[in-house]
C-alpha cells in the first residue's frame, strides 16, 4: 500500500479512536499495535514492549516528575494570592495597575509552577473577585486571567517545552531560553489589549490609584521573594553549567518543599501527600504519553509514512511560508481538542523532518508550536482553562469567559506572526547564552 495513503487511514484510525473516550496514551498504544499486528505480523507484539520502556530510559525525563513537584508545593499554598497582592502594592501608581498585576502575577506564578491550570486557579481567586468588586467587566475580569495562565507552557521552567525536546532530541537548554523573550512579548500584548479595553469600558474610576504605605509594600516580599529566588537560581545553575536541567529540577522541588513548609506552615503530613499524590498522577500520565508516543512513532517510522510524508513536502513546489501557514492552522485545530503534551509527541516525528527541509530552526519552531497550545487552552471544546475560571467564578458564563478570552487569541496570533517576521525573538537568547546551535 502506498505509504501516504497508509498514512491517511493511521491519521482517520487516531482521531476515531481518541474521540472514542479512551485516554491517549492508550489510544496511541491501540492504533500503534493494530497497524504493526496488520503488517508486520504477530512478531511485532514482541518489540512494543521493548520500545515502550525503551523510551522512557532517559534522564531527562527525571526533570518532569521534579519541576511538576515543584509547581504542585506552590499552588498548595497562598503562594499565588502573595504574588498577586505583592504586584497589586507595588503596581498601584501604574494606570490600571490591578489587571496589570493579575497579567504580572500570572507570569510569575507560571515561571514557578509551569502549570497553566494551576496559574488560572491560584492567581484566578483573588484577582476575579478583587477586579469584579472594583467594577471591571467580567470579559476582562476572567478573560485576562485565563489568558494569562497560558504562559505556563511558555515561560521557562515549561514541561511542554522538556516534552518538545526529549521527543525531538533538542537542548531543553535552548528551549526554555527560547521562551523568554517570546514569554514576555505576550505579557506585554495582554496587557496592552487590558488596558485598552478597560480604556474602552469608559468608567476612569478604574484606572485610579489605590494608595499603600512603604510598610505595606515591604510587608508581603519575605513571603514571595523566596520563590522568586529559586526560580533564578534553577535557571543560573542550569545556564551556568552547574547542573543539568534534571539536577536542577531536583534540587528546586526540594527547596520549594522546604520554603512551602516554613514560610506557609505545610506541616500536615496529609496536605504533603495530597502534594506528592497529584504530581505523581500527572507525572506517570505525562511519561504514559511520552511511552506510548514512542510506540506511536515507531510505527510511522517502520511503515515508512513519516519519510514518506517528508519527502512529499520536500517535492512541493510551495513558498515555505504557505507551508509553514498549513502546519499551523493544523497545530491549531489539533490543539482545539487535544492536551500541549499529545499533540507534540504525536506530531513531532512528522513534522521535524519537514521544517528542517523546509530550512526552519528547530527552536523557533518549538515556540510557535508552543503558542498554538496556548490557544487551545482558552479555545472550546476543549479549552480547559476556561472550565478552570468558570469553576472559580461560575456566575459568569463560560460565553462571557469565552468572549473575554478571544482577544488574547489574537494577541497571541500576533505573536505567532511577529515570531515569522522576527524569528531571533526565539532564537537571539539562546545563542547569545549557549552559542550558535
Amino acid at each position: 500500500m502506498d505509504p501516504l495513503l497508509l498514512g491517511l487511514i493511521v491519521a482517520i484510525a487516531t482521531i476515531v479512536v481518541l474521540f472514542s473516550g479512551v485516554s491517549v496514551a492508550v489510544g496511541l498504544l491501540i492504533v500503534a499495535g493494530g497497524f504493526l499486528i496488520i503488517f508486520d505480523g504477530m512478531r511485532s507484539l514482541e518489540l512494543m514492549p521493548e520500545i515502550f520502556f525503551g523510551k522512557l530510559d532517559n534522564f531527562a525525563l527525571l526533570s518532569i516528575p521534579m519541576f511538576i513537584i515543584m509547581g504542585a508545593s506552590i499552588a498548595s499554598t497562598r503562594a499565588g494570592a502573595d504574588l498577586y497582592e505583592a504586584l497589586e502594592r507595588w503596581l498601584t501608581r501604574v494606570p490600571g495597575g490591578l489587571v496589570i498585576s493579575n497579567l504580572g502575577a500570572c507570569a510569575l506564578f507560571s515561571a514557578m509552577s509551569g502549570s497553566s491550570p494551576a496559574t488560572c486557579a491560584a492567581i484566578g481567586k483573588m484577582g476575579i473577585p478583587e477586579m469584579r468588586k472594583r467594577g471591571y467587566p467580567d470579559s476582562v475580569a476572567a478573560g485576562s486571567i485565563a489568558a494569562g495562565g497560558t504562559l505556563g507552557i511558555l515561560i521557562p521552567p515549561s514541561v511542554t517545552m522538556i516534552v518538545y525536546g526529549i521527543a525531538t532530541e533538542t537542548s531543553i537548554g535552548r528551549l526554555f531560553l527560547a521562551g523568554v523573550i517570546p514569554g514576555f512579548l505576550l505579557v506585554v500584548l495582554f496587557m496592552a489589549w487590558s488596558l485598552y479595553q478597560t480604556w474602552r469600558s469608559g468608567d476612569v474610576n478604574l484606572l485610579r490609584v489605590t494608595p499603600y504605605t512603604w510598610a505595606q509594600k515591604f510587608e508581603i516580599l519575605p513571603r514571595v521573594l523566596p520563590f522568586l529566588a529559586i526560580i533564578l537560581g534553577v535557571l543560573y545553575a542550569m545556564y551556568g553549567g552547574i547542573a543539568t536541567p534534571s539536577e536542577t529540577a531536583a534540587v528546586g522541588a526540594l527547596l520549594c518543599l522546604v520554603i512551602a513548609m516554613v514560610i506557609y506552615k505545610l506541616w500536615d503530613p496529609r496536605a504533603l501527600w495530597v502534594v506528592l499524590r497529584d504530581s505523581t498522577r500527572e507525572s506517570v500520565m505525562i511519561l504514559f504519553i511520552i511511552a506510548a508516543a514512542g510506540v506511536f512513532s515507531y510505527m510511522l517510522s517502520s511503515l515508512f509514512i513519516t519519510q514518506s510524508i517528508a519527502e512529499w513536502i520536500g517535492t512541493l513546489d510551495v513558498n515555505r511560508w504557505v507551508l509553514m501557514g498549513a502546519i499551523n492552522v493544523f497545530l491549531l485545530i489539533a490543539g482545539f481538542f487535544l492536551p500541549p503534551v499529545a499533540v507534540i509527541l504525536m506530531a513531532a516525528p512528522i513534522l521535524l523532518p519537514i521544517i528542517t527541509i523546509a530550512g526552519f530552526d528547530p527552536i523557533w519552531f518549538a515556540v510557535v508550536l508552543t503558542i498554538n497550545m496556548e490557544i487551545g487552552l482558552i479555545s472550546p471544546p476543549v479549552g480547559l482553562n476556561l472550565y478552570v475560571i468558570n469553576g472559580i467564578a461560575p456566575d459568569i458564563k463560560l460565553k462571557t469567559i469565552l468572549y473575554g478570552s478571544l482577544p488574547y487569541v489574537g494577541c497571541m496570533i500576533l505573536a505567532i506572526i511577529l515570531l515569522c517576521l522576527f524569528p531571533g525573538l526565539a532564537t537571539w537568547l539562546p545563542n547569545a547564552v549557549m552559542g550558535m546551535g
